[in-house]
């Protein structure tokens, strides 16, 4: 068979964000649609923050996005038995420009390339923000476990290192008691968690959805677990409503980072490994636009912090394959992730790829999140 790939940017003009910067304190069952932002609690006032809801890979931006295939003219009749081929075709129609890339070496004790990353993402407080609050504890570990026995069986080659990726600073869509538009877990909630990840060997990672906040403010105070071995950080760009001229709320536009803000948590980091004698972080930054990660090229690399850019788009699978060549591989940084949701990547009658499809990406991912 022949395999035509047409392959055009992700989109940049989506008109909304997902439903992550969900309250930890209260879920909102009103609508029922995971794409809209639910009720945001915080100082005891209860506000409901609805934005329009997207297609967060492109759909919704008017970009005509798709991988065509010689038999299969009509994406979305595409079936499920063409998947794995679209993967291929993918691998197939990529240049790798720039990979693998030209970077510091590996220190000891370097987490990647080595390993790969399997984690399972939310909050514990929200069944809508993802799988860590979805079910009960033994219930999620339980299926943690079988995620994690899936990714080895694929691939015998790279082990396993699995890991729970917990968002501390979530994105708000009110102000709150200090205007801030994030609402922070407490130390309990994050030991909690910790405990969690230890009891499975697991790392822990902690996410930071600013809002309106700085990465300096909210990095600050994770410093107590960010100063251990096994924990590690997470950037969202999506919330990050800095470069918002319009002075929008999270979940009403999506956010935007800039080079030098990664820079600097970088350098945080790499402070951090040194005052305390830890081996290299992992520095993880969320992304499903271009415009989401501006000036990327100008990213420092520093060998203790590996970087990695995840694929954070939602959707069919050849939607999902665009983003990551145009938002991961088309833009170089150190190593790349992909993620996958358990309910926004079905929405279309789609079962959500397995470990293998995702593997037939090149280059691999690394980092391999679930929501």
């Amino acid at each position: 068979m022949t395999l035509v790939v047409l392959l055009i940017a992700c989109g940049d003009k989506q008109k909304s964000s997902r439903g992550d910067s969900a309250d930890p304190k209260k879920d909102s069952s009103a609508s029922g649609n995971p794409a809209t932002a639910v009720t945001a609690i915080e100082g005891g006032a209860a506000s409901e923050a609805k934005p329009d809801t997207i297609d967060r890979t492109g759909r919704s931006s008017g970009v005509d996005s798709a991988v065509i295939l010689a038999e299969a003219s009509q994406p979305e009749h595409r079936t499920r038995a063409d998947s794995f081929s679209l993967v291929v075709a993918i691998r197939a129609g990529l240049k790798h420009v720039g990979w693998p890339v030209r970077g510091p070496a590996p220190l000891p004790n370097s987490l990647l390339p080595q390993r790969r990353i399997v984690a399972f993402y939310g909050n514990p407080l929200s069944k809508r923000m993802g799988v860590l609050g979805e079910y009960p504890q033994d219930q999620m570990l339980a299926k943690f476990d079988t995620v994690i026995a899936e990714w080895q069986k694929a691939d015998a080659t790279t082990r396993v290192q699995p890991a729970l990726h917990l968002v501390a600073s979530v994105a708000q869509g009110k102000p709150g008691k200090d205007g801030m538009y994030r609402q922070r877990s407490d130390t309990g909630l994050i030991s909690k968690v910790y405990g969690w990840a230890k009891s499975r060997n697991a790392l822990l990672f902690l996410d930071i959805q600013a809002g309106k906040s700085t990465i300096d403010s909210e990095f600050t105070r994770l410093i107590p677990f960010l100063s251990q071995p096994d924990v590690h950080l997470g950037l969202d760009p999506e919330f990050y409503m800095h470069y918002n001229r319009e002075g929008r709320s999270p979940g009403s536009k999506i956010g935007a980072m800039d080079a030098a803000d990664v820079n600097y948590a970088i350098a945080q980091l790499a402070q951090l490994v040194t005052a305390h004698n830890l081996p290299p972080k992992v520095l993880v930054v969320h992304r499903f636009t271009t415009n989401m990660l501006q000036n990327a090229s100008q990213i420092r690399l520093d060998p203790r912090v590996q970087v990695v850019i995840n694929m954070d788009g939602w959707g069919q699978p050849w939607l999902k394959f665009d983003t990551y060549k145009k938002c991961e591989v088309d833009e170089p940084v150190q190593f790349t992730g992909f993620k996958l949701f358990y309910h926004n990547d079905t929405r279309k009658g789609d079962r959500i790829l397995s470990p293998v499809e995702v593997l037939a990406l090149r280059p691999r991912p690394l980092y391999i999140q679930y929501q």
